[in-house]
């Protein structure tokens, strides 16, 4: 399990993979663990929930420093995702007893509730673009509903896996609560089918998420899945035009464009089309890259060499189909693993650009004319994760909300994760929902409970 520096392609630490019988200890452990586990109070729990919070803010430089050196994002995104990780370890821990709290029916009978109790151990499959972040948002709900948590997170940041693993068992909670499995993707329908493990949650590509979900399936295990997306952005006569660009290429570009719920394909009514191009190239082409551990750097580098070379084989079919490229789109040379920030305008379907998810800082502008094209382009899709749309008439605000078919719409702001708001997808971006009230129900058992005087 090798951590890469993607600025440099240097090697930082290597670490061996779980030997098999390492492995079932760890899972003895989880199963063992679950069984007292279980029995902990709200109370507790939050106790050490919060108390993960406070280190998570004590050792905020080194962990942000550990994700940019291991994934390349920059060093201010890598600092704010400790913060926000601290923020969902802090709401679980005061709002968890809420949502799970027993809930009165009313029936003929003397006494009628609905109880939430925990599975057990949860195994949590996780991506590489946010280590911290996707990890903390499956695991404050899950050990505070009284599950245990086991990490299969992504081979290429090992270092962020085991720091996390560290920090649960810092702030107290029982050995076992929370375990880092070192072991690669083949392994994991293993575990899927170990009679130990509950339930399955994965982030990550529509791939993974068929192999994951079929794995769930085949053993009736629940199953989580937070895929890719192609969220469009849609920008109407009405909007804040600069407002609008301005948020587009800080959607475009967050995390160096490796993100599911980053914006990828622009919708832009055509009487405003030529100023938004305008201003959309300006802001990418003013954009800072270089080295992420650099205060003043926007643009860090993609995380692994071959997904350089995906983007760019994406880049170079959108323009060989007809493609208009505006600003980006050469590979750079040197070191490390960089792509320009990259516009391509006049986008259609057939594209790769349209049609695919750009995992990468590329954004493809799309001609509208009128709102009725705006919401059928965006929802010509198979992904439906997040969808932002900027406007200043209600009418087509209303529009917007009822009729975009994904997960989450924002309306004059960019798509983002919040601990308070139910997040996941439709279609090929995934089935079910992590964080808020719906989050944490998720891996619980939702007992009917009926009493008869």
């Amino acid at each position: 399990m090798r951590s890469i520096n993607p600025a440099t392609g240097q090697q930082i630490a290597e670490y061996p993979e779980l030997k098999d019988r390492d492995l079932e200890a760890k899972l003895s452990l989880a199963a063992s663990t679950a069984v007292s586990y279980r029995r902990t109070t709200f109370a507790k729990r939050a106790e050490w929930m919060r108390r993960a919070a406070m280190l998570l803010r004590m050792r905020k430089t080194n962990y942000a420093e550990t994700m940019t050196r291991e994934m390349g994002k920059t060093i201010a995104a890598a600092e704010s995702e400790v913060e926000k990780c601290a923020w969902v370890c802090e709401f679980y821990a005061d709002q968890a007893e809420f949502f799970l709290s027993d809930q009165t029916i009313d029936t003929d009978a003397g006494r009628s509730f609905v109880a939430f109790q925990p599975l057990g151990a949860v195994l949590a499959v996780m991506p590489w673009n946010f280590p911290f972040w996707q990890v903390f948002r499956f695991a404050a709900p899950a050990l505070m509903a009284g599950n245990v948590a086991l990490l299969k997170h992504a081979s290429n940041v090992p270092m962020s896996a085991l720091a996390i693993e560290q920090i649960f068992l810092h702030a107290g909670f029982p050995d076992g609560a929370f375990q880092t499995l070192l072991v690669k993707s083949p392994a994991v329908e293993k575990i899927i089918g170990d009679p130990r493990v509950a339930a399955v949650t994965l982030t990550g590509s529509e791939g993974a998420g068929r192999n994951v979900g079929a794995a769930a399936g085949r053993n009736l295990k629940k199953v989580v899945l937070e895929l890719g997306g192609s969220d469009p952005f849609i920008i109407m006569p009405s909007a804040d035009i600069d407002a609008a660009v301005k948020t587009a290429v800080t959607a475009r570009t967050i995390n160096n464009g490796q993100s599911c719920i980053a914006a990828k394909r622009f919708i832009v009514h055509t009487e405003v089309f030529d100023q938004v191009e305008r201003q959309f190239a300006q802001g990418l082409a003013a954009l800072n890259i270089g080295d992420p551990m650099e205060r003043s750097v926007d643009i860090g580098p993609l995380a692994r060499p071959e997904f350089v070379e995906e983007l760019h084989k994406q880049v170079a079919n959108s323009v060989a189909a007809g493609a208009r490229l505006v600003v980006g789109g050469k590979k750079m040379e040197g070191r490390g693993y960089f792509y320009p920030p990259t516009l391509l305008s006049d986008v259609r379907p057939g594209m790769a650009g349209f049609d695919e998810e750009t995992f990468g800082p590329v954004a493809v502008l799309i001609r509208a004319a009128d709102i009725s094209e705006a919401i059928a382009i965006a929802n010509n899709s198979r992904f439906g994760l997040g969808a932002s749309a900027w406007t200043a008439d209600e009418g087509e605000q209303e529009r917007f909300i009822r009729e975009l078919e994904v997960g989450s719409v924002f309306i004059n702001d960019m798509v983002k994760s919040d601990p308070r708001l139910p997040f996941g997808g439709v279609k090929a971006s995934g089935m079910g929902r992590e964080l808020g009230e719906f989050g944490i129900r998720e891996f619980v058992n939702v007992k009917s409970v009926v009493v008869k005087w």
